[in-house]
């Protein structure tokens, strides 16, 4: 099978486990607090991307990578798993899965705008464009379409969700100055951001205890929205002849999450949510398309010139 087949295979793979996460987030929550999904998912996750490494004979480099960047990974440790999950599941936990599921996709959004600051770099027509589009989506999803009333099921549901987008997205930022392997970074991230999981749980509430339902939902979360499809995906990119063709397919995960809501979770799936969706959903296909576009404008301008 050509690599470029099998970039797709890996991609499709990892998008569809991906949409079903948001339903899993549900079901363990009926049964256990945010942290203790945050706990149960991590020390899976950290199994399962450990197992992945001894396959893949680079356990060496946990230590060699660590050693020489620890404060690097305990601040992409502290965001991710620790901060930024807590927050995504109280948020998960405060509103309905579809409205969880769309805002917190608005990080790609964010993503760009806070490179501006941080990394210096330069802020483009295309993304305000896309930020001032998604953030209207996410305004019809969070008042449920009733723009003038100002009336949201959960505020803080809403603050949380966002919040979340900034953790993500902050997480991502950091993790352009890493230059090791991104398997071995994600689980030393994990390693390190698990004890202040652990120590917190303790502190404030208690282990979760025996629920075959409530552990099935928290280990097939560490699998497959933490551990394996990370994998799965960039796989899916080191396979791909062109980066752009295996991105684009993220736009898929979204709605067939909906689906899935629908259909497990038994959710209504209010208007409000779709037209919100759609809105984000163009959004970030006009931030991917309006750099091209404007660069072919460009070159027909540039040509036109020269004859």
């Amino acid at each position: 099978m050509k690599q470029s087949n099998q970039a797709y295979l890996y991609g499709i793979g990892a998008i569809c486990l991906w949409s079903t996460v948001a339903t899993a987030f549900k079901l363990a929550l009926a049964h256990l607090t945010p942290l203790q999904l945050v706990f149960v998912a991590v020390i899976t996750s950290i199994f399962a991307l450990g197992i992945i490494l001894t396959v893949q004979r680079k356990l060496s480099l946990i230590k060699s990578q660590f050693s020489q960047r620890p404060l690097f990974y305990l601040q992409t440790g502290l965001l991710n798993p620790f901060l930024y999950y807590l927050v995504l599941f109280k948020a998960y936990d405060l509103l309905p899965a579809q409205q969880a599921l769309s805002l917190n996709y608005t990080w790609a959004i964010l993503l760009p705008l806070l490179s501006v600051p941080l990394l210096a770099q330069k802020l483009r027509k295309s993304d305000m464009t896309a930020a001032i589009v998604a953030y209207f989506g996410v305004f019809i999803i969070a008042t449920n379409g009733n723009l003038t009333g100002f009336s949201f099921e959960s505020g803080t549901g809403v603050m949380l969700a966002l919040t979340s987008t900034l953790l993500w997205s902050l997480y991502w930022i950091i993790n352009t100055k890493d230059k090791g392997d991104p398997v071995v970074s994600l689980l030393l991230s994990f390693l390190v951001g698990f004890p202040f999981i652990l120590g917190t749980l303790l502190f404030t509430q208690e282990l979760p205890s025996w629920n075959a339902q409530a552990f099935a939902a928290g280990i097939y979360v560490g699998l497959f929205e933490m551990g394996v499809t990370f994998v799965l995906w960039l796989v899916a990119l080191k396979k791909a002849d062109r980066t752009a063709s295996i991105s684009t397919m993220v736009f898929m995960s979204p709605v067939m999450s909906i689906g899935f809501i629908a259909w497990i979770l038994q959710e209504e799936i209010a208007k409000s949510t779709y037209v919100g969706l759609f809105l984000i959903l163009i959004a970030l296909a006009l931030q991917q398309l309006l750099p091209h576009l404007n660069k072919l404008r460009s070159k027909i301008h540039t040509s036109g010139e020269s004859i």
